[in-house]
């Protein structure tokens, strides 16, 4: 569809009102009809409207000022609306659902379960479907990431190793059972940050900042978290992982090298045991 993004967002001109609704320029594709129910208040012709175009029950090109919850070339966890003999179809945010074949299912998809799935123009029909079979849209390229970037993550499926990610809607990842502290399902959107990149390509995710910028950054909330509770911390460097995570959200590693730098810089002393954290007066 020349000079019209099909299943994108799209920077359109309105050239003319009708009784339902407004004719948006398509360039080479002629108008596009942008429906009452979608046309802002005091909308007039000449004006300049953000849409989205995608194709109606009759497979001709329609706008809507309405955001789909993902758009072709992203991934998106997404409930099953509706089935029927051909496969079934996914409520993305719009009046028309988004279709999903059998061919494109890992397994026999379920009415109001959810799935991980790619969002494409099918070659053959110019359709936007979906697709579960995720690894076949992921980047094969090694990416240039180095440790400690921030990244975003689509928490994909859970594996015996932990939970396999999608990483800023493009390449495969993997986070360690190890480094999770708190519940995560499928389908999660959350920010992560970048362990190691593979010579194969294969990345490391942790849902923590990593390295010394962490242990800074934890220094200081913990200093702050004794200031504001009567200089004392009842977890120590003996105390269980679950219940530093709980509390802070860390990993027992950063928590000690937290209480590490703050005793060298002689501004707390340790409970004997390792029990507990007390501010030093100054």
């Amino acid at each position: 569809m020349k000079g019209i993004k099909l299943g994108e967002m799209n920077t359109m001109k309105v050239v003319k009102e009708v009784d339902f609704g407004m004719y948006l320029d398509g360039g080479d594709e002629g108008e596009i009809l942008l429906p009452t129910r979608y046309v802002p208040e005091g909308c007039k012709p000449g004006d300049t409207l953000d849409v989205f175009v995608y194709l109606d029950q009759d497979e001709r090109p329609v706008a809507t000022t309405l955001t789909p919850k993902a758009m072709v070339g992203e991934f998106a966890y997404l409930e099953v609306a509706w089935t029927n003999q051909f496969g079934a179809f996914l409520d993305w945010g719009l009046m028309k659902d988004l279709f999903c074949p059998f061919r494109e299912q890992k397994m026999k998809m379920v009415r109001g379960n959810s799935y991980i799935v790619h969002i494409h123009l099918d070659k053959e029909s110019y359709r936007i479907m979906a697709s579960a079979k995720v690894e076949r849209y992921l980047s094969e390229e090694t990416p240039d990431y180095r440790h400690g970037k921030e990244v975003d993550l689509l928490v994909w499926q859970k594996t015996d190793l932990g939970f396999k990610v999608i990483i800023d809607n493009k390449y495969g990842g993997l986070v360690y059972k190890d480094q999770i502290f708190k519940y995560i399902h499928t389908g999660d959107r959350m920010k992560g940050y970048i362990g190691t990149v593979r010579p194969d390509g294969k990345i490391d995710v942790t849902l923590q900042p990593t390295g010394k910028k962490l242990s800074r950054e934890f220094s200081d909330a913990l200093l702050d978290y004794l200031k504001e509770n009567n200089g004392y911390c009842n977890l120590g460097d003996k105390s269980n992982a679950e219940d530093i995570y709980d509390r802070f959200q860390v990993s027992k590693k950063t928590f000690k090298k937290a209480i590490g730098d703050l005793y060298k810089r002689h501004i707390i002393t340790l409970e004997e045991g390792g029990m507990g954290i007390v501010l030093v007066e100054k």
